[in-house]
Parts: structure tokens; sequence; C-alpha cells
């Protein structure tokens, strides 16, 4: 039987939804202030993840407008009924929960249909056997809220003709525990007569747990589980290598194999470097309940699986012929500012006032690191004015980052390594050069980076051991107070 590790997206894949057609499935996740928006990707075995395209392309249907960097998309949830993907989110920066649809999940997908009277985050669809379609989503607690995170998940009918909501909402449930708080992510399944609603609680850190409660009728009452959580890892310890996991989706396989996409975080030296990322786990059901890799209950670094394995291509090389689904820009791009393909797969960036230290859309463009063991190297054709800089950056949000930089000012070109930790900037070190023709690289093993720049086949270490646990959630949420 094959085997599979953990995890199945690497670095920044958060908040997955899943669903399949057939034998093919497709998943999606959270970007928040990155463009484009929402990636979508294919796979044959749920292991094995190719990414097809982006949902969400189109400065219409993504507005990014002074985002911070946890703003944006939220919690996207992917479904298909009756020929249609759908898929629902939250843009928490500008027009609050959406629906976008197509034919080919590739795309394109349609403009967004904002969903009027509907609060909260999170948003899931749910197609029953009658054809109705229900939104489900998050809210405060109507009767006031008496807690921090007193949320509820609740439930109303939505009309497909107009993508408005019908009828009365109806309270399904607060979650598992007493006080339970933020009650998130909420999925309905229907499985043998019953309707089960997956939900998160407990926050998207430490105490993240999945918990799950079932009906005879969609609209409740639900009761819950007797085991919940049926997956968490708080129990654990804070030095267990795997924390922060929630934010699950079940999907079946044709043959009627259940299993479970979730978010969890890797702790590196004891900081999740690389964020949220896409993990799978093996669901069964027992006496009518879902159990979460039975026997074990919990994440495996590896595993065996069901399923064939369907390998597909693990790109490490970039080039820039044409615009990748792969790329991402902060915000919404400025598109003059890039120009693709300008020979030998190179692209031309024309700098601009904006810096990544903004809530702006500078001239940069990224992909998502996935491992903390990496070389990121790039060459350079400078035409640089004074004043200007153009190089490698490791970014965390607009207050924590590092760079690696051919600077000009006043006729004088140097390469600096920088960083940016709780918005206070240090040049670590910077080197006279003489040319234009510079490569910039990167080094990094595990929490350790080290800068380098290579310039008429001399190899100069601009900087060495930097400390990169900065650029971790964990220092993000003690020093900024973020949730």
């Amino acid at each position: 039987m094959p085997t599979f590790k953990n995890p199945v997206i690497k670095g920044f894949a958060p908040d997955p939804s899943v669903c399949a057609v057939g034998d093919d499935y497709y998943l999606a996740t959270s970007t928040f202030a990155y463009f484009p928006g929402v990636p979508i990707y294919h796979s044959k075995d749920l292991v094995n993840w190719k990414q097809i395209g982006n949902i969400l392309d189109r400065e219409e249907q993504l507005p990014l407008s002074g985002a911070a960097h946890s703003g944006g998309i939220f919690a996207p949830c992917l479904r298909y009924h009756d020929g249609t993907f759908y898929m629902i989110t939250t843009n928490v920066t500008e027009g609050g929960n959406f629906v976008v649809t197509a034919k080919d999940p590739a795309g394109p997908w349609s403009n967004p249909y904002y969903i009027d009277h509907a609060p909260g985050i999170d948003p899931s669809l749910f197609f029953d056997d009658d054809g109705k379609c229900y939104y489900i989503g998050t809210r405060p607690n109507p009767e006031g809220v008496k807690y921090n995170g007193d949320w509820e998940v609740w439930l109303q009918e939505l009309d497909l003709t107009t993508m408005q909501l019908s009828g009365v909402s109806t309270k399904l449930w607060k979650g598992a525990l007493h006080t339970a708080i933020w009650p998130e992510a909420p999925h309905i399944y229907k499985i043998d007569g019953y309707y089960y609603l997956l939900i998160a609680e407990g926050g998207t850190g430490y105490n993240h747990a999945c918990t799950v409660a079932r009906s005879e009728r969609v609209d409740g009452p639900y009761i819950g589980n007797k085991n919940n959580p049926i997956l968490t890892h708080r129990h654990l310890g804070k030095d267990f290598p795997v924390h922060n996991v929630g934010h699950g989706d079940f999907v079946q396989t044709p043959d009627g194999q259940w299993y479970m996409t979730m978010l969890a975080s890797r702790l590196f030296d004891g900081y999740s470097n690389l964020g949220r990322e896409t993990f799978l786990a093996e669901v069964v059901f027992e006496d009518g309940w879902p159990v979460v890799n039975p026997g074990v209950g919990r994440l495996l670094e590896e595993q065996t699986h069901k399923l064939p394995l369907v390998p597909v291509e693990e790109l490490t090389h970039f080039t820039f012929e044409s615009l990748r689904p792969e790329f991402m820009f902060l915000r919404n791009p400025v598109m003059t500012h890039y120009a693709f393909n300008v020979g030998d797969g190179r692209l031309r960036l024309y700098p601009t006032t904006e810096t990544i230290k903004d809530l702006a859309s500078p001239t940069y463009i990224s992909v998502k690191q996935q491992a903390m063991d990496y070389h990121l190297t790039t060459r350079l054709n400078l035409a640089l004015t004074s004043g200007s800089e153009a190089g490698l950056a490791i970014l965390q949000n607009e207050r924590y980052s590092i760079r690696l930089v051919v600077v000009v000012e006043d006729s004088q070109t140097t390469i600096q390594m920088l960083s940016l930790i709780d918005g206070e900037e240090t040049i670590l070190n910077s080197v006279p050069i003489h040319g234009d023709d510079v490569t910039l690289e990167i080094q990094g093993e595990g929490q350790r980076v080290k800068g380098l720049c290579r310039i008429n086949e001399e190899t100069i270490v601009v900087a060495e051991d930097v400390d990169s646990h900065y650029l971790s959630t964990e220092v993000l949420v003690v020093l900024s107070g973020v949730r």
C-alpha cells in the first residue's frame, strides 16, 4: 500500500476546502492580501496537487486597496453541484461575503455575487437532495457578545437565481465546549440520513480544533459528538512539531472512502515560519460519527494511503515567459510595472515609490516559501536611478522582513542585507560593488539565513547567520497582538 507525507500542500496554504467531481479532486485556500486570490488545485489522489489557476484573478473580483496582510480573503469554500463550481468566501477588507461560479474550475470565474444581510466570515454552501441550497455562516451572538469569540453558526436558504438569502436564518450550534470561542469554518454534509456539521473552534492558534455535531434535519437541532473534538493537537504540548490544527473539510472518494483536509503549522526550532499548510487525514465512521486517523487520533507525518498515487511535477525553478498561476503580488498590482518575456525567460520590473513596508502594491512578485532549507537565487541586470533598490525579500508582513538588495544612492551602488523587525529597519551589512550584472542569493538553513552576491565571477558573503525566527506567526502575534 502506498504512503504519503504531510503536509500535502507546503507553505502558505491555509483554510483548505476540497470537493470531489468523480475521481477528480479540487482544493482552494485563503490568500488574504495577495493577488490573484484563492489558488485552485487539482489532484487524482488527494496527495499530489497541481495548481491549475486562481479563482479571483481580476480586480473587479478582488479589490484589495489598503488591505492589511491579514485582511482580504478569508476561508473559501469550494463546492460542485449540477455542472457548476461554486466558491464562497469573505473579503474582509471590501465587500463582505460573496459567491463566484464557473463551469471549468481552471476558470474563468464569474464576477462576485455579494450576499446581502450575511454577517460574519467563513461562509459555506450545502446542496440538499431536494435541490435547495443553504448558506452556512458565522456571526456574533445576536443576544450580545458576552466574551471575546462569543459567536455562533447559522443557516439560511440561498436562492441560486438571485444569489440572495431567503426565508429565515436559524442558529445551528455554538460549538462543543461550554463558552467555546470562535466557532468557524462550518460545513454541512448529508451522510446516511444525517446532516453533519463540521466546524473549527478554539481560535486559529494553539487551541484550534475540529468538532462535529449532527441532526436529522438540516436546520437542527444539532447534537454534538460526545467524543469531540474529533481532531486537535492542543493536548500534545507546545513542543509537538505540528500544531494549530483545525479548519477541516470532509471529502468522499467514488468508492465510499472518507478523508479530511485541514490546516496545521509545522514548528522549526519552536517557530512556524511557513505559516499554515494543508494536511490530509483518513476518516472512518464508527457508530454514526467520524473518527480521524483511527487508532492514532492526530495528524501523521507519514501514513499509508488507500488511493493509488498520481505524482505531479514539483517546480523549483521559475522563468518569466508568462505570468504563472503560482506568482503572487501584494494587493492589486499595476501590471504596466511588469514586462514578461523580454528575452531569455526574463522579467523587466519598473520601480515605484511604494515599498513592501507600505499597505500598497509595490513592484513585487513572489512565490510562497515551502521549506526552511533552500537557496533563493535571482540574476539582476540593473538600470536603477539614485534612491532605488532591487533584489530579494523574505516577507512576513509590512513590519517583518529580510531583504538582500542592490541599492543606488548618490551614484554609489551597494549590496545591502537588511532586517525589518516590528517596523524597525537595520542594515546588517553593506558592500560596495561596481557593475550592473549581479546575482543575489539567499540561503536558508533552518532559522538562519545567509546573503551572497556574485559579480564578475566573485562571490561575496554580504551577511550570514541572520536570525529569521522573527518572520513567524508566533512573533507576529506576541509583538503585534494579532488574533
